[in-house]
């Protein structure tokens, strides 16, 4: 946003509620706040120096102080008038972000709220990093959503991850045809995203996490182990292969930043750096190589970042770390403490920057509640401790990942990042429906803490959370019989959560006016997670209605051979369940991302559709003979397992 030194005059005839009538909830709380009274017609946004300005500041005793300068931004009523000031045009565009938040409904019911707002941040980076190299690589309209949805609540820093979905000129065998950012769209999206003073800051993966690379027998020399995923130290081309990359990305991003990952480098030590490995020990082998890295790109001026995690398992060797790179701690669990993944970077002088996550991946929809204290106190540690920066992340480790579900977790970090201390879980939780989607009954954000509560239901007993591993397994398996008797507890409750979320997720449908497609992969994440719950009910009552229909006492064996596989079947509905959510996935896949990738996913659908509609048809062939002769064939010989204890207890 460039303003001239001045104004900009927005209309808005909105009526004004009284302070009594007002809840006003923002993302991210402003530090100072007060709702007041009294019409405002219109917003007017002014830069600091401007003198009408100054007038406005003097007239309501408020000042911008140092703190202010870089971001913060006033606002105030005064007069007929909403006045936006901020020091930088930085902060009079966060200034006009919370102003929009200031309004509540929409159309004709749209309200204004006044208020007198001072604010700032409490960290100087706050960033989101998208993984583009595990599957899903989004359009760059989608990209570009991102930006401004994410500017929208602050953040001022975006990092794209790249293995090998940057089509680099020097080496166009890595990037995949149609799965890559290219030159044009790397300059398309840094152009767009400075409008919104957000910084696009690249991650290249420079040592490990490239197998995408070392699986090409071209560079499978510089693998640590044959066309492995590590690079190698010390061999000759690793280091020129670095360099080629990187030149590239000095080129198409103008950030001081950029971020060299460097982390899971498991496979060190077992290939070509072994004999040094077991000579001078694995964290000096590591640490030269790194300090390698930054060394020959250190003439470009860029400041580098890098995981922490592999420096943390020598913490004896992190003062030999470069002082002028950014150490980056990272872990994803709710924990009480962070303070040892960032300590020994701080005490020896390193800027840090904290990296919470959003719990999406390998998930049917995130856990949020783990997400949540995972950011709250990760960030809440890294601000004590002078960290700089926070960058929260989103990972797409098997692929199936949708960016549309990871909103709550996202909007939580940008708050995190903006707001001093510790962040508040329960207001946020409150917040989110009403800001995001324009939700003003309630129904969004308890759907979503329905949905908190059916990881939470799985994670205490102990069968992990709702995930996409649960999703695929096959319950007549060796393993999906494990499972089911771990899992058998909690299908009930399980599907009460998510089947109650769509519903109220319908209730608030009809009001909804903002962010459509996230709601759709909301509801996606509960028909999921009642799937889930579903398959192994299911599973389970057509062993106990085989075991029933050959037992020569019972009373009506065609009416239990006819609920596993007939019209309305029990083997029917698992195939239709994974047929339409397979036709709602691939909508919701593309509404954010390109078609590379996409038919790794449907496949599997489609295999596990086949696999219960031949299973319905062995076993209608069975029901045909058991017309005929009044006998089954044994259940083992229709891929059926035998019947478990408690499973009998299912109705007749």
């Amino acid at each position: 946003m460039k303003l001239t030194p001045l104004l900009v005059v927005f209309s808005a005839l909105l009526t004004t509620p009284s302070a009594a009538q007002t809840d006003l909830r923002l993302i991210p709380q402003p530090r100072e706040m007060r709702v007041e009274t009294g019409p405002g017609p219109r917003v007017v946004l002014m830069r600091a120096d401007a003198s009408a300005a100054q007038s406005v500041l003097r007239r309501h005793s408020i000042s911008i102080d140092p703190a202010m300068r870089d971001e913060g931004y006033v606002i105030t009523s005064d007069g007929n008038r909403i006045v936006v000031i901020g020091a930088t045009s930085a902060g009079v565009f966060y200034g006009a972000q919370t102003v929009k938040q200031l309004v509540s409904g929409d159309g004709d019911q749209a309200r204004l709220y006044r208020a007198t707002i001072r604010d700032w941040p409490a960290m100087r980076y706050r960033g989101f990093h998208d993984d583009l190299s595990r599957g899903p690589v989004p359009t760059l309209d989608f990209q570009k959503k991102q930006i401004r949805t994410l500017a929208a609540y602050k953040v001022n820093l975006f990092s794209p991850y790249f293995e090998h979905t940057l089509a680099y000129d020097s080496n166009p065998l890595i990037a995949p045809p149609g799965g890559a950012m290219t030159h044009a769209d790397v300059k398309e999206l840094v152009a767009y995203a400075a409008n919104y003073h957000v910084d696009i800051m690249p991650e290249q993966e420079a040592f490990g996490h490239l197998h995408h690379a070392l699986k090409y027998e071209i560079y499978s020399p510089l693998g640590e182990t044959p066309h492995g995923h590590v690079l190698a130290p010390g061999q000759p081309g690793s280091l020129p292969l670095i360099r080629q990359m990187f030149a590239e990305i000095n080129t198409l991003f103008p950030s001081r930043f950029v971020h060299l990952g460097a982390d899971e480098t498991f496979e060190l030590g077992r290939g070509q750096t072994a004999d040094r490995v077991k000579t001078v020990g694995i964290g000096v082998v590591y640490l030269d190589f790194l300090k390698q890295i930054a060394d020959a790109l250190r003439p470009s001026g860029k400041k580098f970042l890098f995981w922490g995690d592999v420096a943390l398992s020598s913490p004896e060797l992190v003062n030999t770390i470069p002082k002028d790179l950014i150490a980056v701690p990272w872990t994803y669990g709710a924990d009480t403490s962070y303070v040892r993944f960032i300590a020994p970077f701080r005490n020896v002088g390193m800027e840090t920057w904290v990296a919470p996550g959003v719990s999406s991946w390998n998930r049917v929809y995130p856990n949020n509640a783990v997400a949540l204290v995972n950011i709250q106190r990760f960030v809440r540690d890294g601000q004590r401790l002078g960290a700089t920066g926070m960058i929260n992340t989103s990972w797409d480790d098997d692929g199936e990942a949708l960016f549309n579900q990871t909103w709550y977790g996202d909007l939580f970090g940008a708050a995190a990042g903006w707001q001093e201390g510790e962040s508040s879980i329960d207001a946020f939780a409150s917040s989110y429906g009403r800001v995001f989607h324009g939700d003003l009954s309630g129904k969004i954000d308890e759907a979503q803490r329905r949905l908190s509560a059916a990881h939470a239901l799985l994670s205490n007993g102990k069968v992990g959370d709702a995930s996409n591993y649960l999703f695929w397994l096959d319950p007549w398996t060796d393993e999906g019989r494990s499972m089911a008797q771990r899992i058998r507890p909690y299908t009930h409750d399980l599907r009460i959560l998510a089947e109650s979320t769509l519903v109220l997720i319908a209730q608030a449908d009809p009001k909804i006016t903002r962010e459509r497609d996230a709601v759709e992969a909301m509801k996606l994440g509960a028909r999921k997670m009642d799937f889930i719950g579903m398959k192994f009910q299911f599973a389970d009552e057509v062993v106990a209605m085989y075991d029933r229909a050959g037992d020569t006492a019972s009373k009506s064996p065609g009416r239990d051979l006819a609920d596993i596989t007939g019209v309305n079947g029990r083997l029917q509905d698992l195939r239709d369940g994974y047929s339409l959510i397979r036709d709602e996935y691939e909508k919701a896949w593309l509404r954010e991302n390109r078609p590379y990738w996409l038919h790794n996913v449907l496949a599997r659908y489609d295999l596990t559709t086949q696999l219960w509609m031949e299973r319905a048809d062995r076993i209608n062939l069975a029901r045909q003979e058991w017309f005929r002769s009044h006998k089954l064939p044994p259940a083992a010989s229709l891929g059926i397992p035998a019947s478990m204890p408690g499973l009998a207890a299912y109705p007749r």
